[in-house]
């Protein structure tokens, strides 16, 4: 009679099968097993795919794990692969991504002051699920406060909001509009 299949099998198919980034405790409770065991075997699943060379691997992001194909193998299957990337962002919208990313929970009012102009591209950032309303400031009006969405993490590669680079001497000219 068949055992079925190892934890780090089932563990592989997870990731593979959901398309997202999935949390450990998220493993833990779908495949019943302890943390300590998922945390192993994700650990020796990283191992054995960056060993086999089978042109993906396993990636911590956004508080989960999930199996990517990096870049250098990326850009030669470009026309295979889905969604495309996001559009780049005009310097306007990444100013305005910088302040809620390193700033938030901040108001309308916040992004505004420390621009010195509109937050009009509040409203793009929304649209592209970069930024989202997390709350309503205790100010007068309770104008609401912005924050960064796991998208934003996914896109930018992060794990979490400690992993953004210092604020001096970052370089973000890569997102901009040419």
């Amino acid at each position: 009679m068949a055992e079925g299949p190892s934890p780090r099998a089932l563990i592989g198919a997870a990731l593979l099968a959901a398309g997202r980034p999935v949390a450990a405790r998220e493993l833990c409770e779908v495949l019943g097993l302890p943390e300590e065991a998922v945390y192993r075997e994700l650990q020796a699943l990283g191992e054995s795919l960056e060993g086999a060379d089978l042109g993906f691997r396993l990636e911590a992001v956004a508080g989960g794990y999930r199996l990517v194909v990096p870049g250098e193998t990326a850009s030669r299957l470009s026309p295979l692969l889905a969604p495309p990337p996001l559009p780049p962002l005009s310097s306007a919208a990444l100013e305005v991504l910088a302040i809620v990313a390193y700033r938030q929970p901040v108001t309308r009012a916040e992004i505004e002051a420390m621009r010195g102009g509109s937050a009009g591209t509040v409203l793009t950032l929304q649209e592209r699920e970069l930024v989202k309303v997390v709350g309503r400031s205790d100010a007068v009006g309770q104008p609401l406060l912005y924050g960064t969405t796991e998208r934003f993490l996914l896109e930018f590669g992060l794990g979490d909001l400690s992993e953004l680079p210092p604020l001096e001497g970052a370089d973000f000219s890569h997102l901009l509009r040419s």
